[in-house]
């Protein structure tokens, strides 16, 4: 028999790199005549049998080494005549496909994608996919691990054994394929890898896993993608003509497995499926118009957050399966609710059984740690030159847009993949080709990025978390800019923390910071973000950064909250704030939902729901939130009083909003402040309402403004200003 020894032995040693060449059918000429041979290697097998798909026997095969590797005689045939195995051992008989039987998965037109970088649905050829082919039900499986000398496919079906189920290589590009029959949805698996340099193997979780175990188990598990059916095909196809540049966008940022706990069950996190009706009710009650996801995709370490992320493609298995995160992100489309989802391309952790040194070289990172570690996080960086991680991340983009319909993007870190130096010392870092600090790659990644989100998912967001003054992030690629849909604005949320954390007898001095960002509030589509960032580490709650007594705390935190729904950019607020939460956010706890059974809490609450339904309702308060004409400084002169007013407007200039802010405990009687026109000003929020747990000094509901010229107007109202107050006045027509 002209069978290679080397290459068996090499087939039961594991270290075969292309193990279609010697295992399955092979038509060889033996005595002269063309005869099919059946090769295959069964280590738990003590005897096989060749059999047609009736069972009948076609040949006996000959064990020609004590491992576990037969060979058999089919004599002249059809070398494409389906046949099956017949296995045979102490334990009993069983009956399996040949994986060894079955041309390859991938075609032609995929490889070429993939070895270009513009597959842009990588998901469905990489990962594992229960399939049938020529009949039979089984999983194709697809890995890019090009250094790698041999790739299997191991689990809880072949005993974890990598001599078991080796897989094909392309060479072309590095890419491993095998299709296992008689698998199903459910079962582990793993890859293991032979790396180019000694002979201790690596297992690896699947970089496309859909579905993995829940930390701290780490094998990747095989799903099914299309098996959900979907309600939400009015809201979809609604979301293709949103204009948000123009639209009331009021975001609710919030840690899943935090929001709200079983407490009577051990304090446990809520499920995908409880979660979905119970957010969905509270949301729309609140009034906000999109949910933010602090990162859902699989990560080993919980106090991350998920900003460690290591499973791209799969959702966090700690509350329920990826089909009950779809049902999550359906009931709130059911509900009017966007849902946003936390993305880190920025980097990934070094768990060994992750992306770190896939296949046994930097693949997905920087060799040189000068630019592949991130010094600050401990992680490591993408390497955003390789065309086969650029398309792994912008595929892993589109691949929750797509099949989990999430309706934006808030890209994290942004800041870190721009700069070569970021949070690196002199010397720690490598200047690009130009002698810059600027990463040229990863700038080309993020606009193509946005303009392929923009063209396959119109109405979709891509939100840029970026704290430095990089210019153009959220204007057009073809403009010069990065693409993105909005920034947040991380300038102006340190200052109006600054400002609102200094007594009120010294904010006179500090004007500044309250008025600064109006000086660059169109220089990019911002959103105003009061984030999980600000109430961690030490930093104290929002209602515990507030001075005075704890009346003058909740006073001030809802001015600050008034004061960001009336200044120009769409709205973000992290969970716990609007209850007026005293302690930190604590992600091993549920929020403090027992102090809603305080008067002075609910009124904070009801005081957020107020302002998300005044933004959502008066088009003075989003339409024009990206431009100059949407604002007017009335007065932001009387520094000493700390009194600043000022008019929004929507498109039609006779449609606005008056925002005047008292932030000093000192009331003011007989104000007076500029207004556009004369008339009845209907007061339509006042921050010190008693509702709200306030003072309940105002105006008496309304206001008469007449033709007094004031300030740069030809009318003028006199107004009562409340303590450490926001107040909002609508002309009535």
């Amino acid at each position: 028999m002209p069978l290679n020894q080397d290459a068996m032995r090499a087939i039961i040693n594991a270290t075969h790199g292309q193990p279609f060449d010697v295992l399955g059918a092979k038509v060889e000429k033996i005595k002269g005549k063309n005869t099919i041979v059946v090769r295959s290697f069964h280590p738990e097998a003590a005897q096989l049998e060749v059999i047609d798909e009736k069972g009948k026997v076609l040949a006996k095969a000959q064990k020609i080494d004590e491992a576990g590797f037969f060979e058999a005689d089919l004599g002249v045939g059809d070398l494409k005549k389906r046949y099956r195995l017949r296995l045979k051992n102490d334990g009993g008989t069983w009956e399996i496909d040949d994986p060894y039987a079955f041309p390859s998965l991938l075609t032609d037109y995929d490889l070429h994608l993939l070895r270009e970088g513009t597959h842009q649905r990588l998901w469905e050829k990489l990962g594992a996919h229960p399939a049938t082919r020529d009949g039979v039900d089984g999983v194709e499986f697809a890995v890019w691990a090009p250094s790698a000398r041999r790739v299997s496919v191991v689990g809880d079906f072949n005993s974890w054994d990598g001599r078991r189920h080796p897989m094909r290589k392309h060479e072309g590009n590095g890419l491993w394929e095998l299709f296992i029959p008689g698998l199903s949805c459910g079962q582990n698996y793993k890859y293991e890898l032979l790396p180019p340099v000694g002979d201790v193997c690596l297992l690896k979780t699947d970089p496309v896993a859909f579905q993995v175990e829940v930390p701290p188990k780490t094998a990747a598990q095989i799903a099914r993608l299309d098996q959900y059916a979907w309600k939400d095909a009015d809201w979809m196809e609604a979301r293709k003509g949103w204009n948000y540049l123009e639209a009331p966008i009021s975001i609710y940022e919030l840690h899943f497995g935090s929001w709200r706990r079983k407490v009577e069950e051990g304090g446990r996190s809520l499920s995908y499926l409880e979660m979905a009706q119970e957010l969905a009710d509270y949301v729309k009650d609140m009034g906000y118009t999109h949910v933010e996801l602090l990162p859902m995709t699989e990560h080993p370490f919980y106090g991350s957050w998920g900003y460690q992320t290591v499973n791209f493609f799969a959702p966090t298995g700690r509350y329920g399966t990826p089909d009950e995160l779809r049902a999550f992100v359906d009931a709130m489309h059911q509900n009017g609710i966007g849902v946003i989802l936390d993305w880190v391309p920025a980097h990934f952790p070094s768990d060994a059984y992750g992306l770190a040194e896939f296949d046994g070289t930097h693949l997905f990172e920087h060799a040189d740690p000068r630019q592949g570690r991130h010094p600050e996080w401990g992680t490591l960086v993408f390497n955003y030159g390789r065309t086969e991680v650029w398309n792994y991340l912008i595929a892993n983009a589109l691949f929750w847009l797509d099949q989990y319909h999430f309706d934006g993007l808030r890209v994290d870190a942004v800041a870190s993949m721009l700069y070569l130096d970021y949070s690196r010392k002199e010397g720690e870092w490598v200047p690009n080709r130009f002698g810059g600090k600027e990463n040229l790659e990863a700038v080309e990644f993020l606009k193509h990025l946005n303009c392929v989100v923009g063209e396959k998912y119109p109405g979709a967001m891509t939100i840029a978390e970026e704290s430095t003054s990089w210019s153009g992030v959220s204007r057009p690629v073809y403009l010069g800019g990065l693409g993105f849909s909005m920034k947040w604005n991380m300038g102006w949320m340190h200052d109006i923390l600054e400002f609102f954390r200094k007594d009120p007898i010294y904010r006179k001095y500090h004007s500044n910071m309250l008025t600064f960002s109006m000086l660059y509030a169109y220089s990019e589509n911002f959103v105003l973000a009061l984030s999980h960032d600000e109430v961690v580490h030490g930093k104290g709650s929002l209602l515990n950064k507030m001075p005075g007594d704890d009346w003058q705390k909740r006073a001030n935190l809802r001015a600050l909250l008034g004061f960001m729904y009336g200044h120009p950019g769409k709205k973000l607020n992290f969970m716990g704030a609007e209850i007026g939460q005293w302690r930190e956010w604590n992600h091993d706890t549920s929020l403090d939902w027992h102090l809603l059974q305080y008067e002075d809490h609910q009124g904070i609450q009801r005081w957020v729901r107020d302002l998300n339904r005044a933004y959502r309702d008066e088009a003075s308060l989003h339409e024009l939130d990206f431009s100059p004409e949407g604002f007017q400084w009335i007065d932001c002169s009387d520094v000493d009083r700390s009194v600043y007013s000022f008019v929004r407007y929507a498109k039609d200039r006779r449609d606005f909003t008056v925002f005047v802010c008292n932030l000093t405990p000192t009331p003011h009687e007989g104000y007076r402040i500029g207004v556009p026109e004369a008339g009845l000003y209907r007061e339509l929020l006042n921050s010190d309402a008693a509702i709200y747990g306030g003072s309940n000094m105002g105006n008496g509901g309304a206001v008469m403004a007449d033709s007094m010229p004031w300030q740069a107007f030809q009318n003028s109202m006199a107004i009562t200003l409340p303590p450490l107050s926001v107040s909002v006045f609508k002309l009535q027509r």
